[in-house]
């Protein structure tokens, strides 16, 4: 589990102090599950209006720092979303960027669409002799810089890889943050404690039914959170029917594109053949798209609909954000080790 004294009241105050005006006090730092009681302001348009007043502010600290930091500014009138965690291929970064060269093509195809506006933000470190995680990242940084220079993209979307990902930047980052990437091949996550800390600050999850994301949803239910993709039993499945992920880039035009674009390259010149043919034939003795990429492609990109459709309706959305805060006490640390304590240790 996770220490909601630093996690949340910590690093998030104005949210503490939300909290604690809604349940009477500070109960909640010694007994998590009294965050349940600021479930019951879930209808009070005050308290709303104040949770969402309190992540505008969050945002703009963020960008503030990172504008100090980096010297990029970031659309604080943009949705924040955020994944952050280690470098992997079964986390699923790639398919991600696979969605927001969607996205971009999207914009360029259309120039005057309908858009909402949004600001996604990676943040990862790799093992340093991970060869394709380093492509990752190249990549990511390629594709910022292909969406930061293009006149399309100005204030609708912006791709920003944060330096350095670490603790002091996560506290600075989690409060700020309004959806949570929690991606990972289905069968693959042991738990994940980041999306309970996202959850915590108010974040909802786009997310596999992996790790930990199982037992948010059991918290949760269907309607707070943006569930996408095969299921562990449906990957296993696809496996061993024979998962042929090149029939899908010959018949799915819009994943075609992408990765013809990733084989390509941008403009800055660098090609990445590498990382598309791993998903089309596989490399290495690895399995072509051995984390089912192009196999959750159309179902990711539709809980990026979604998500969008419930941001649109700010109420709703911040309905959500609550019950995400109020539902989230029963992954305290402190909860497990009392678990522990009574049905283990004795």
């Amino acid at each position: 589990g996770i220490d909601h004294r630093r996690w949340l009241s910590q690093i998030n105050p104005k949210l503490d102090a939300l909290i604690r005006d809604c349940t009477g006090g500070d109960q909640y730092l010694l007994h998590p599950e009294a965050l349940k009681d600021f479930e019951k302001s879930v209808d009070d348009k005050t308290v709303l209006k104040q949770l969402e007043d309190i992540k505008i502010e969050n945002k703009r600290r963020f960008a503030a720092w990172v504008a100090r930091e980096s010297g990029v500014t970031l659309n604080t009138d943009a949705i924040f979303d955020v994944q952050v965690k280690r470098l992997h291929e079964y986390k699923r970064q790639l398919l991600n960027v696979l969605h927001i060269i969607h996205l971009y093509n999207q914009l360029r195809d259309n120039p005057n669409m309908e858009f909402t506006p949004q600001t996604y933000l990676f943040g990862a470190k790799a093992a340093p002799g991970y060869h394709v995680a380093k492509q990752i990242i190249q990549l990511i940084n390629s594709l910022a810089g292909q969406i930061a220079k293009d006149p399309v993209c100005k204030d609708k979307l912006q791709v920003v890889f944060l330096e350095n990902y670490r603790v002091s930047l996560a506290e600075k980052l989690m409060p700020a943050s309004e959806i949570s990437e929690q991606i990972s091949t289905a069968g693959k996550e042991a738990s994940g404690t980041g999306n309970m800390k996202f959850m915590m600050n108010g974040a909802l999850t786009i997310g596999t039914l992996d790790g930990a994301n199982v037992e948010m949803h059991q918290q949760l239910g269907d309607e707070n959170i943006f569930l996408f993709g095969l299921t562990t039993e449906q990957v296993n499945q696809r496996k061993r029917d024979g998962y042929r992920p090149h029939e899908i880039y010959l018949h799915n035009q819009d994943l075609k594109r992408i990765l013809d674009q990733i084989t390509a390259g941008f403009d800055d010149k660098v090609a990445y053949p590498d990382l598309s043919n791993r998903l089309l034939f596989g490399a290495g003795g690895s399995q072509a798209d051995e984390y089912m990429l192009l196999a959750d492609f159309d179902s990711y990109c539709d809980a990026h609909r979604r998500a969008l459709a419930a941001y649109a309706d700010r109420q709703h959305w911040n309905q959500m954000s609550l019950i995400n805060i109020a539902r989230s006490g029963i992954f305290a640390a402190d909860r497990s080790i009392q678990d522990y304590a009574r049905d283990i240790w004795h």
